[in-house]
């Protein structure tokens, strides 16, 4: 699965204003609403949703990143918003360290390959320190969208 096949690019937020991890939340979740991608009578389900999936463990990761999500029946197909944070985001992330880089994302409840698949696409570029970096300093949703390309066409962190 492809970065661009999951990522709304209506949903890019390349300057995160929230500095809170239920704020981040929000903002990304207005994101997708505001992209038509999402029912705006289901932002609060998907809040309540993830903030709930935040409390059995945070999805805040190391080097600054972090994947909050939430498997649902309202949607047929992964959909993510990527949120870039310039002051950074406490997430209880593992290393304790501030987040940066934030894809939230929503997953079919009733396809769980799907979802492995979507989280699998994400964690693989994360991963990379190159893509982290990169990602990071995006200041524009186009700039963000050039490297998910170039991620997905495996330019980036060979």
């Amino acid at each position: 699965m492809k970065l661009r096949e999951i990522v709304v690019d209506k949903a890019i937020v390349p300057n995160l204003v929230a500095t809170k991890l239920e704020d981040a939340i929000h903002e990304l979740l207005n994101a997708l609403v505001e992209s038509g991608r999402v029912s705006p009578d289901m932002r609060e389900t998907f809040a309540k949703s993830i903030l709930a999936r935040e409390k059995k463990g945070s999805t805040g990761l190391n080097h600054g990143v972090a994947i909050p999500h939430t498997k649902t029946t309202a949607v047929k197909s992964p959909l993510a918003a990527v949120g870039i944070s310039r002051t950074g985001v406490d997430f209880n992330a593992l290393d304790k360290q501030p987040v940066y880089s934030i894809f939230l994302m929503l997953s079919p409840e009733e396809n769980p390959t799907l979802h492995v698949d979507a989280m699998k696409a994400i964690f693989t570029q994360l991963s990379k320190d190159q893509f982290r970096r990169f990602l990071r300093q995006a200041t524009t949703v186009e700039a963000v969208t050039r490297l998910l390309d170039e991620a997905d066409s495996g330019q980036v962190g060979r």
